[in-house]
């Protein structure tokens, strides 16, 4: 086989690809097999650049029964760990000596992490759902049986059901959201809203809430219009939804802060664009937690989330908004200091 021939066919394979000669010896490998395996491979016996046995297994098998294989080759990585799965095929050229086998690479970490990602999302919503679920059936024994003639009891559990069944409403409600909202996430919204007059009108439906809590909301900079392609709606519902955080989370009798600002070249987006930042008093949020606060369910404090009546889908929900918008979504915490949670969205 001309070693000119497989380097170039090799070189034009996008995914890490080496030649194995009869002889055991490396002929030939790509770029990308080099980032894979190593450099300076070629002419070494196959053993040396690849030392999984399951892959040296399958090559082992092809160059002795000429029929293709496929294994798996795992790899870590310092920021991940990578899956490939790994074809073996026998090869013939012009000569006796001109045989071997092409192993070739193909990084499938992405279709693992997608069905984790699968598997851990079903697991959440039924553990979400079981909960109230089991909170309910007790309740509906307790009344048919123990509390069947005790009217302050049966005022007790029917409060409870209503709760739990809330929550699930809840629940069901922020899914079919999430939902529509990854639906969407590719089409760019084209309507012009003047965000000053949504971020005024959020926090004048939030206040209300706020008050309960004793907390007390402050805007600042709302002189000129500001202009952005945007869904109103959903822009709304994030909005709302971090005013509501920090409102649940802040602490009672505190100041939550909402700021909009304009810059005529945000960093983040290459280009002008407009800041709105949420910035609430509290206990804060310990930085092991702010890579993954906006993954779904993921909670700092499960059991507090779940007395306030949270989803774990909220963040997540934000987060997905704010990249239907072609914006940043970004969380600054230090703990005992607060949190603000940003939005920055491109202007027209």
């Amino acid at each position: 086989m001309d070693s000119r021939f497989a380097k170039t066919l090799i070189a034009g394979i996008p995914s890490p690809t080496l030649l194995v000669l009869d002889t055991e010896r490396v002929a030939a490998m790509n770029e990308e097999a080099e980032k894979l395996l190593g450099p300076n491979l070629v002419g070494r016996h196959y053993i040396t650049a690849i030392r999984q046995p399951s892959v040296l297994d399958a090559i082992e098998a092809t160059l002795l029964l000429r029929k293709s294989r496929n294994t798996r080759y795992l790899m870590s990585e310092p920021s991940r760990a990578a899956t490939y799965t790994v074809k073996c095929s026998p090869v013939e050229g012009t000569g006796p000596s001109e045989r071997g086998v092409m192993i070739v690479f193909e990084d499938i970490t992405h279709l693992e992490e997608a069905v984790a990602i699968r598997r851990d999302f079903v697991a959440n919503v039924s553990h979400e759902l079981k909960t109230p679920l089991t909170a309910l059936l007790g309740s509906l024994e307790t009344l048919r049986n123990v509390a069947k003639n005790d009217p302050v009891a049966q005022d007790r559990f029917l409060g409870l059901m209503e709760h739990e069944a809330l929550r699930m409403n809840r629940l069901v409600g922020d899914l079919l959201s999430l939902s529509r909202v990854e639906s969407e996430e590719r089409m760019r919204p084209s309507d012009r809203v003047n965000i000053a007059d949504l971020v005024a009108a959020a926090v004048e439906r939030m206040r209300p809430f706020a008050v309960e809590r004793g907390c007390s909301i402050w805007l600042e900079n709302f002189d000129l219009p500001i202009f952005v392609h945007a869904d109103a709606e959903q822009l709304m519902q994030v909005l709302a939804n971090l005013i509501e955080n920090a409102v649940k989370y802040g602490g009672d009798d505190k100041e939550i802060r909402v700021r909009v600002s304009l810059s005529d070249h945000e960093a983040a987006l290459r280009g002008a664009g407009v800041r709105i930042a949420v910035t609430a008093q509290g206990e804060g949020i310990a930085p092991i937690h702010l890579p993954r606060i906006s993954e779904r369910f993921y909670r700092v404090d499960g059991h507090r989330s779940r007395e306030m009546g949270g989803t774990g889908l909220g963040l997540a929900i934000v987060k997905h908004i704010v990249n239907r918008h072609r914006g940043r979504f970004r969380i600054e915490s230090e703990l005992g200091q607060g949190s603000t949670f940003s939005i920055v969205l491109p202007t027209v």
